[in-house]
């Protein structure tokens, strides 16, 4: 009852006085570390338009090859520039990687770690692509798709597409918060020994745990989400075989 009276204490009930259903519940820390993280994004947008004002700075050189590196990775998977898409896989990838990493910064913790975020982002990467389809095909090439190759197949099409959703989402959250669980236990064991802590400082281990999880595969698994996003998008508006 402890337990459950404490996870209580993260949770707002903006709906309480409408409904007391469990899924109009808001995590507060979840929240707040969201808030954080676009904190972060916002300052790296500051510095990133100040490197881009020192002709021939180094930082400008680093924003630039970053901005390249993504220009080219939608080339390579769409076969054409695009100033829209490489502007949407951009922003996903740092938001994704930032929230992933966020736990470096002491009393943080990874808002991705939390399934509503990771289904806002996929809904979010589910529509961006489901648009530019129709934009693409048109609304009538659009639902005829779901018809192919025979009409019997609409229903298992629509749960095809759907799928991506509950795909990119658990798979995000469940690595983000098995590595989580996996470092609060660490630490958990190792905190009040004196020894186990000197071990862990002076073999390296503290570290190799905060980099493996906290840094490594926060970037996996942003640019794994951000490389479905974009196979999804080259699919759905090229086809899949060509």
């Amino acid at each position: 009852m402890e337990n459950l009276n404490f996870l209580n204490t993260h949770v707002w009930k903006p709906f309480a006085r409408i409904t007391n259903s469990a899924w109009l519940y808001v995590n507060s820390h979840t929240i707040q570390d969201t808030w954080v993280v676009m904190g972060v994004i916002t300052l790296l947008c500051l510095i990133g338009r100040y490197a881009l004002s020192r002709k021939g700075g180094i930082l400008q050189h680093i924003v630039l090859q970053l901005v390249e590196q993504f220009r080219t990775m939608v080339i390579q998977t769409l076969g054409t520039a695009s100033r829209a898409h490489t502007a949407f896989i951009t922003s996903l990838f740092i938001f994704i990687m930032i929230c992933n990493t966020i736990t470096i910064v002491p009393y943080v913790e990874e808002p991705t770690s939390d399934i509503n975020t990771t289904i806002a982002l996929a809904l979010i990467s589910f529509i961006y692509v489901q648009a530019y389809i129709i934009i693409t095909h048109g609304i009538k090439g659009y639902i005829t798709d779901y018809f192919k190759p025979f009409f019997v197949m609409f229903p298992l099409n629509i749960m095809g597409r759907l799928s991506s959703v509950i795909s990119l989402a658990f798979r995000l959250f469940g690595n983000i918060f098995g590595g989580a669980v996996i470092s609060k236990i660490y630490l958990a064991a190792i905190s009040g020994s004196l020894f186990f802590e000197l071990f862990g400082i002076f073999t390296g281990l503290n570290f190799i745990i905060v980099l493996f999880f906290g840094l490594f595969e926060g970037f996996l698994q942003a640019f794994v989400f951000t490389m479905l996003t974009l196979t999804n998008l080259a699919i759905g508006v090229q086809g899949e075989f060509e």
